[in-house]
């Protein structure tokens, strides 16, 4: 078992950095190796397991210039508040803990502050399939002026697109399940994937600019199928402006064949079939034994019922 942890832009989906580690090994520490590819004005996104004091308190000592946004951990109460900003919008101070961070090292906790000044916007997110309906966000987005509670409330429902992108990565690229035998292996193919979502991802954003349609609705099946197809004209065309030519269809395609409006759409977390109905190989090969079949079920059931087995 692997754990994965990627880092999406949003504009793109397009998968800015990857840190890999064991079932053992915390989001929070695997997130801290990827500070050094933070750049200021950047605005972290993030579910309800980063919205904690330790980050964002890594986040003002490290990259103070780094914003963040995402669903409280802690049980926030509206009366002991700062300042009020407005309806279900509050600073307040978030306290250093007692007991220190399990996976933060004793002298980086020191460095830490004792107290951090956060904002909380508490307000309604309903979409229609979606299934959470209220939510309480901590931001360290301060200016209520500049960036206004409802704009920080759309800007966390926009982060199910990254739920989509991984959702790609994953079933329609087949990341699902790996294949390598060894540690070497399973990092190539993690890492040959992922430059194939980017390839994806760059020939959608690009289809979307050059011929002004919106690139939420350019299909990445569609965009992989297309690019298996004119891969194979491309490679055989022998000079650089027959290549361009081909390119340039290429994305004239996938503007022409957008996914169709779908407003409200639902997004269950559920899987349309079983993929097969054999059982898993859970032990080894010459330890496994098939299960009997049923006529032959029915003749040691038989048998049973008269006494000979």
């Amino acid at each position: 078992m692997l754990r994965v942890m990627v880092l999406f832009s949003l504009l793109s989906g397009a998968i800015l950095s990857v840190v890999t580690g064991d079932l053992r090994t915390a989001e929070l520490p695997m997130l801290y190796q990827m500070f050094d590819l933070l750049a200021p004005n950047d605005i972290l996104l993030g579910d309800r397991g980063y919205g904690n004091f330790v980050l964002l308190a890594l986040l003002r000592h490290f990259k103070p210039s780094v914003d963040f946004i995402g669903r409280s951990a802690r049980k926030v109460d509206g009366r002991r508040r700062l300042k009020r900003l407005g309806p279900g919008d509050w600073l307040v101070a978030w306290k250093k803990g007692c007991n220190p961070s399990l996976w933060l090292p004793a002298p980086l906790w020191a460095l830490l502050p004792e107290e951090i000044k956060v904002r909380i916007v508490r307000g309604s997110c309903y979409v229609k399939g979606f299934r959470v309906r209220r939510v309480t966000l901590v931001t360290t987005l301060l200016d209520a002026e500049g960036y206004p509670a409802r704009e920080i409330l759309q800007a966390y429902l926009r982060r199910w697109r990254l739920e989509m992108c991984l959702d790609d990565l994953k079933t329609t690229l087949e990341l699902e399940m790996l294949r390598g035998r060894s540690p070497q292996m399973l990092q190539k193919e993690i890492y040959a994937h992922l430059i194939a979502h980017n390839l994806i991802r760059c020939a959608m954003a690009q289809a979307a600019t050059e011929h002004a349609v919106p690139l939420e609705r350019i299909s990445f099946k569609g965009t992989l199928d297309a690019v298996r197809q004119f891969t194979q004209a491309i490679s055989q065309a022998r000079t650089k402006k027959r290549r361009s030519q081909l390119w340039n269809k290429l994305l004239q395609t996938l503007a022409r064949d957008l996914v169709p409006e779908r407003p409200g759409r639902r997004e269950p977390r559920a899987v349309k079939r079983v993929k097969n109905k054999y059982p898993r190989l859970s032990c080894a090969r010459h330890l496994f034994s098939d299960r009997p079949k049923r006529n032959v079920r029915r003749t040691i059931s038989r048998m049973r019922k008269l006494g000979l087995k």
